[in-house]
């Protein structure tokens, strides 16, 4: 049999064999092309230059791009509450968003170890390290803009210690302390997380043990300091799965040729999430210049990002859809761990609707609830806790047009996932049709799930007044 080093560690081919397909004439060219049209020292002098009082009385994107839009309590809103929720909405998306590209930098390497292993893609290995030195930019520029705005519309009220979280209840109260003790610890890990991150990566590299010599520079330079691997607690890969399930799925991703190419359909996603709500602020640039109107900072930040962010899109398509053709078909045991990745983001990231959040793809939980409760105690707001909930069940429960504007959204996003997982041959069909993420854009099963959750959110809530 015809194995991947046998048929890939081979650097000449770029010139030869590979140079007629057009997946690596197109990595050639959003390479140059990315190069050519930077922006991101124009987003770096944006966020330096930011300050919340030259752009708090204008819209920075039509008005649906804000919280609680549609909603009866966006109704009721005044016109200075509006332009706060709008504002609040573009701090959300792009903390997130910065969330999201702090992971995208530490899986650029990862994958890129990878590729530059097998041979024959140094233009896409430059083009990775490029969009990671990119990445560093955007995120510094959105948490300056973000924190700032937060501050000056809802100080510390928000920020900080939530008092609604996760609990170590359920069936592990009723275990001897000691067993408590083995599964549940004060410290970072307990005995049994330890024995579980073990034997999962045992599962891993004993599976891939015929890859080693793709294995990844960076995964091998944290072994050989003893260090864990790296998951992220937020943004997109974040809310993927646990986090002992991420650093499981990074040592794929690091050591296998295609699981790498597979972990760009992720990547996409993140893509596809973000340009499906940034498009409009696109859309309001060009129509304020146009007009010769007032530009807001973040409005410009915007425009600039996904100027850059087009070319990294570009980049996990081709990636994704073409280039793990180039290699071996992958085994049985790729193929499933491939779809249990993307059947689990489907669950975690795509399963729901959001009446209060144009754009969220997933079911509103108990934190999310949260943050809108306190930002109704906010100065923003000054509501008490029985008008708060009062507010929150007609917002949540109800329905209005915010549900209809979600779905709008969430329709978009599903049409574009579709197109790529579509193609991918070697995916589930319950992942190549989005599935999961189809059933989740319903108006009637959010309202049941809010109901639900409210109930269980209002209690926990009131408990704490008395």
């Amino acid at each position: 049999m015809m194995n991947i080093a046998t048929s890939l560690d081979r650097g000449d081919r770029a010139s030869t064999q590979k140079q007629g397909k057009k997946h690596l004439q197109l990595i050639e060219k959003t390479f140059t092309n990315n190069q050519n049209s930077d922006f991101t020292e124009k987003i770096k002098e944006l966020g330096q230059d930011f300050d919340y009082a030259n752009n708090c009385d204008r819209y920075w994107s039509p008005p649906e791009l804000s919280l609680l839009y549609g909603t009866p309590l966006y109704e009721a809103a005044s016109p200075s509450q509006k332009i706060a929720l709008n504002h609040l909405y573009w701090v959300g998306n792009y903390i997130h968003t910065a969330a999201s590209e702090a992971s995208t930098m530490i899986y650029n390497t990862v994958t890129g170890g990878v590729f530059r292993a097998v041979g024959g893609y140094e233009t896409l290995c430059k083009e990775l390290e490029f969009e990671t030195e990119q990445e560093s930019y955007h995120i510094r520029t959105f948490q300056k803009v973000g924190y700032k705005t937060k501050m000056a519309l809802v100080g510390k009220t928000i920020l900080g210690n939530p008092f609604y979280h996760k609990s170590d209840d359920g069936m592990m109260q009723f275990l001897p302390q000691p067993l408590r003790q083995f599964f549940i610890s004060n410290e970072q890990n307990s005995p049994f997380s330890d024995y579980r991150d073990r034997a999962l990566s045992f599962i891993a590299k004993g599976m891939l043990k015929d890859k080693k010599q793709y294995y990844s520079p960076y995964l091998k330079e944290l072994d050989e300091k003893n260090e864990s691997i790296p998951a992220a607690a937020d943004g997109l890969v974040g809310r993927l799965a646990p986090q002992h399930w991420l650093r499981f799925f990074t040592l794929h991703w690091g050591s296998s040729p295609f699981m790498a190419c597979q972990y760009y359909s992720i990547r996409y996603t993140a893509n596809a999430i973000l340009k499906n709500q940034e498009h409009l602020y696109v859309k309001y640039f060009r129509e304020l210049e146009r007009q010769g109107e007032f530009i807001p900072t973040p409005t410009a930040i915007s425009h600039y990002h996904l100027l850059d962010e087009a070319f990294h899109t570009t980049m996990s398509q081709t990636i994704a859809r073409d280039m793990y053709k180039d290699l071996p078909k992958p085994t049985a045991y790729e193929k499933l761990v491939s779809g249990r990745i993307i059947y689990m983001m489907q669950q975690s990231l795509l399963s729901g609707l959001s009446g209060v959040l144009p754009g969220r793809c997933v079911a509103d939980t108990p934190l999310f609830m949260l943050f809108f409760y306190k930002l109704l105690q906010s100065p923003l707001f000054g509501m008490s806790a029985r008008e708060a909930l009062d507010w929150m069940k007609k917002c949540f429960t109800q329905e209005h047009n915010g549900f209809h504007v979600g779905l709008k959204y969430h329709q978009n996003l599903l049409e574009s996932l579709r197109r790529l997982f579509g193609c991918l041959d070697y995916q589930w069909q319950i992942n190549r049709e989005m599935s999961i993420m189809a059933s989740g854009g319903s108006i009637e099963r959010a309202l049941v799930n809010n109901s639900q959750t409210f109930k269980q959110f209002s209690r926990s809530i009131l408990a704490q007044e008395i």
